[in-house]
C-alpha cells in the first residue's frame, strides 16, 4: 500500500486515502516524530500498527525510506489480511487531489 508521510506534525494520524494529481491513491499520514535517521518511518509503523492492532514486526517500509511518498508491505495472513483491509477501508471517507 502507498503511503504520502507528512513528519514533523503537531500530532500522529492517520487522515484518509487520497488521490495525488497522477491519479495515484495514497493513505494520508502524519507523525510528530522528525525525518533524521529513519525516526519518521519507525513512527509511521508504530502508528500503522496501532491503529490496525498488529505487531509492528509484521509492517516494513519497502519502497521511499527517505520519501514522503512510502510504499508499506504488511504481513499477515488470510483471516488477518481481511481484517485490516475491512479497517484500512474505514479511512476511505475523502478522495481528493492533495
Amino acid at each position: 500500500m502507498r503511503v504520502r508521510l507528512t513528519p514533523g506534525a503537531s500530532r500522529d494520524g492517520i487522515e484518509a486515502w487520497r488521490c495525488d494529481a497522477a491519479g495515484q491513491i495514497h493513505l494520508a499520514a502524519r507523525v510528530r516524530a522528525v525525518p533524521e535517521k529513519g525516526r519518521a518511518n519507525t513512527a509511521l509503523i508504530a502508528l500503522l500498527a496501532k491503529q490496525l492492532a498488529i505487531p509492528k514486526r509484521d509492517i516494513d517500509v519497502i519502497r521511499g525510506a527517505t520519501s514522503r511518498l512510502k510504499t508499506i508491505r504488511i504481513a499477515a495472513d488470510r483471516a488477518e489480511r481481511d481484517r485490516v483491509v475491512v479497517q484500512l477501508e474505514a479511512f476511505a471517507d475523502e478522495r481528493k487531489p492533495d
